[in-house]
């Protein structure tokens, strides 16, 4: 493999305004000539510059993969067991300093940082258990003779390519379970925020893993297409944008590889007319706002059902006020900025054309944004929200929650159904007999029942429906160890000890 130079730690976390990959090892400094911006979005102000990988640098972390596969591979599950142990101790002490990295990249306030790497560090958890979660099965006697048994066996070199919401969180959901199963992976981190992937890396190192193991590569669309494409690569994750889902789900398939892709949400929280609205109104504040709406199981539209809409829409604007946005690292902040400034911009301007379209702006989230040159943006509460609206039909992605008012539970169920998107859902009700009924019509893949983001926990399987999801299995939990092994199942039959000439140095019985 071509040498290549080794970048000092301060720089590899950003502090040396320079963030580079990491390949077989050590942190590496990019060649291609390309890099990117880093900026801390609170304060509007670059910080670092992120190399990007060229087709060449891709496929040095590939071959690096690809050469450490055979070892860990081989690595018993108990010492293989015992190093995932190590890792989860390791993340688990340095929570506050991932989270520091998130706040200070992405914008997300402390607490939802720290949630992230929680949620993240459930699925490591999770993985501590692989040798249950890959056992097989045997069957004695078949036939005559004759025994049966079924194994799981890792795919080689595999791949996560990972959005810029949770930078920590989603590449646990797939360097985990990867990892776990014997896989060797590189991942190719959102550019906007690159700093917790290589943090990892280095604890991954600390914790044990072998060089190689583990890559990541930051980078742009050269770099995810020559992932998609590389002939060494067996499987793809993909979490992201729904039209971005489609392309890496139909280019890397048509280059022969496994892939599970997860696109977009619009996410329906709908509350029937018998719902504790205190709760109602909590539950649609926190899952809009929380982590300024730049999360794919964001409530981003209420369903209010019969006369409960002004009852509702009063308890949510007396709850607005209260959401205090600032910076991150600030104790009483409770929404950072946008992670960029067109982002920012996109968003406000779903804000500004509702009432074009014949919405109404309750509140205006551009009205109350911070001053600074921080990509601030206050919460926005749309009202008389339609079908065919942009800010209704498009996944927004930032602190914006439309509602829109229907006249029974069926309307309600309808909007849910003919939305393209079907990530996630919510039902607000005392009526269990209806809570049960909308969890078996509703046509998305996560449900949630008087809980406003039902993200599973580790031993379930997070993802969703129609265009939310390009590919058969859902990520992490049992779905994901099916997806990072292949099945195989042996049939054997040995000579009877009665009759083998063999001599096997004990008394043969039957």
């Amino acid at each position: 493999m071509t040498e290549v130079a080794e970048v000092p730690v301060a720089e590899r976390r950003g502090e040396g305004k320079r963030i580079s990959h990491w390949i077989a090892g050590k942190s590496v400094a990019g060649t291609s000539g390309r890099s990117g911006p880093v900026y801390n979005p609170a304060r509007g102000e670059q910080t670092a510059e992120v190399d990007f990988a060229s087709v060449e640098e891709v496929d040095r972390a590939v071959q690096a993969a690809k050469e450490a596969f055979p070892a860990w591979r081989a690595l018993s599950l108990s010492r293989r067991t015992e190093l995932f142990f190590r890792i989860r101790k390791l993340v688990d002490e340095h929570r506050t300093d991932i989270a520091k990295l998130l706040t200070a990249e992405h914008g997300k306030v402390l607490s939802d940082a720290k949630g992230e790497v929680a949620r993240g560090l459930e699925v490591i958890e999770y993985c501590c258990g692989m040798p249950e979660l890959l056992k097989g099965s045997f069957s004695e006697q078949a036939s005559t003779g004759l025994d049966v048994y079924s194994i799981r066996q890792p795919l080689g070199v595999v791949a996560g390519i990972t959005p810029f919401n949770f930078p920590a969180m989603v590449p646990m959901w797939m360097w985990a379970p990867a990892l776990a199963c014997g896989n060797t992976f590189v991942l190719k981190p959102s550019e906007k925020d690159p700093s917790a992937s290589i943090f990892a890396a280095e604890l991954l190192k600390e914790a044990g893993v072998p060089d190689g193991v583990f890559n990541v590569v930051h980078g742009d669309k050269v770099a995810v297409d020559a992932i998609l494409e590389h002939p060494e690569i067996r499987a793809v994750s993909f979490v992201g944008s729904t039209p971005i889902a489609k392309y890496v789900y139909e280019t890397a398939t048509r280059h022969g590889k496994r892939c599970q892709a997860l696109g977009g949400a619009k996410n329906h929280m709908i509350v029937l007319p018998d719902a504790d609205i205190e709760m109602a109104a909590d539950a649609a504040v926190s899952a809009a706002y929380g982590s300024a709406g730049e999360r794919c199981m964001a409530i981003s539209q209420v369903v209010a059902v019969g006369d409960v809409a002004d009852k509702l829409i009063d308890a949510i604007k007396q709850r607005i006020p209260k959401v205090k946005v600032g910076d991150g690292m600030s104790d009483d902040s409770e929404m950072g900025p946008l992670v960029t400034r067109e982002h920012r911009d996109k968003v406000a301007g779903y804000v500004a054309r509702t009432a074009e379209e014949g919405g109404t702006v309750v509140v205006d989230g551009r009205e109350s944004a911070p001053e600074g040159d921080g990509f601030w943006l206050g919460v926005s509460l749309l009202d008389d929200l339609e079908p065919g609206m942009k800010a209704y039909d498009d996944e927004i992605f930032g602190p914006v929650l439309g509602v829109t008012r229907v006249a029974t539970y069926d309307e309600a169920v309808t909007l849910v159904n003919e939305n393209p998107y079907g990530n996630g859902t919510a039902i607000f009700t005392r009526d269990g007999g209806v809570a049960r009924q909308f969890q078996f019509d509703v046509q998305a893949g996560m449900v949630g029942i008087n809980v406003p983001i039902p993200v599973p926990v580790a031993y379930y399987s997070f993802g969703g429906w129609k265009a939310s999801l390009f590919g058969d299995t859902h990520i992490y939990g049992p779905e994901g160890i099916s997806f990072y092994t292949r099945g195989k199942v042996v049939t054997s039959r040995w000579p009877d000890p009665a009759t083998s000439k063999v001599d096997l140095g004990f008394p043969q019985t039957r």
